[in-house]
């Protein structure tokens, strides 16, 4: 038999039912992110944006040129100093100039080379500016090309294509030697040299380098020579140390040399002194006598 509960059956107890979420928490609720995504959030609100970025180094650059400028550059001077000590260093270690080596150069050259590169003795060699020393070795008259070599930690060699004297030129009472392509070489003194060539006048400095060779190529005309006078910056007159005159033309100079050796060659012209030999006209050779008739004073043709 079953047993009895006091005070009848028990009631079925009904399950409690949960109250609502107010609206106002589901709100709340659904604003608030995840923790991380709230801390990003407020992160993003402390950078910079990038206009103002941009804005702020502007002003800070133009501060710095400012600052510079009133200064005086003085930040640059900072560098330079920086780098003479840095250059100072290097010289107490043993990097400086005791050597200078010139190549290429004759002697008369080779002092105003030395001159002309500004280099001097315990100088630094880790500092010095090869292409400034180049460009000051170019100015030179004698230097066609020059070359500066650095070779650590005490040597610097000047290698240079020297420009070779070609003749003494006069003009307008004064002399300068010059080089085969009429360049006057202003540190070379005409007193200096005096086995060169003169040639004179207008135009003979730009004129010499086709002639002479021709001229040096004939031994017995070149050993008497004194002087090649430009005339009319079209033609040459020969001037001869014993006083004699040979006229070249203005075309063709090497065929009209080719008649006076024919002409020297039969008679010895050279040798026996005229007062003039005129070449001008190929068709026709024309000697003066400086005192009496030579044999052949006129030749035809150049027979």
């Amino acid at each position: 038999m079953p047993a009895v509960v006091r005070g009848g059956s028990p009631k079925p107890r009904r399950p409690r039912a949960e109250a609502p979420a107010s609206p106002s928490k589901a709100r709340s609720a659904s604003r608030n992110p995840a923790q991380p995504a709230a801390k990003l959030h407020a992160a993003k609100g402390v950078g910079l944006s990038p206009a103002l970025a941009l804005g702020v180094a502007g002003a800070a650059l133009g501060l710095g040129l400012v600052v510079m400028l009133a200064t005086g550059h003085r930040a640059e001077r900072l560098v330079m100093a920086a780098r003479q000590g840095v250059d100072g260093q290097f010289a107490a270690a043993g990097f400086k100039l005791t050597k200078l080596h010139v190549q290429g150069a004759s002697p008369q050259a080779e002092a105003d080379i030395r001159r002309a590169s500004g280099l001097y003795q315990d100088q630094p060699t880790l500092g010095l500016d090869l292409a400034a020393i180049r460009q000051r070795v170019e100015t030179v008259g004698w230097v066609k090309q020059a070359k500066v070599v650095r070779l650590l930690p005490d040597t610097v060699l000047i290698a240079v294509e020297e420009r070779p004297a070609l003749a003494v030129w006069q003009y307008h009472g004064r002399m300068r030697v010059i080089d085969a392509e009429g360049r006057v070489i202003s540190e070379a003194d005409a007193a200096r040299f005096p086995q060169l060539p003169l040639v004179v006048g207008q135009g003979a400095d730009q004129a010499a380098g086709a002639i002479l060779p021709a001229v040096a190529g004939r031994p017995r005309l070149r050993d008497r020579l004194e002087a090649l006078v430009r005339v009319d910056d079209r033609r040459w007159d020969l001037r001869l140390k014993d006083g004699s005159l040979i006229q070249l033309p203005a075309i063709d100079e090497e065929s009209a040399l080719i008649q006076l050796d024919q002409l020297d060659q039969r008679q010895r012209i050279l040798d026996l002194g005229f007062a003039r030999i005129d070449l001008r006209d190929p068709e026709m050779v024309a000697v003066r006598p400086r005192d009496a008739v030579l044999p052949g004073q006129t030749v035809a043709g150049g027979a």
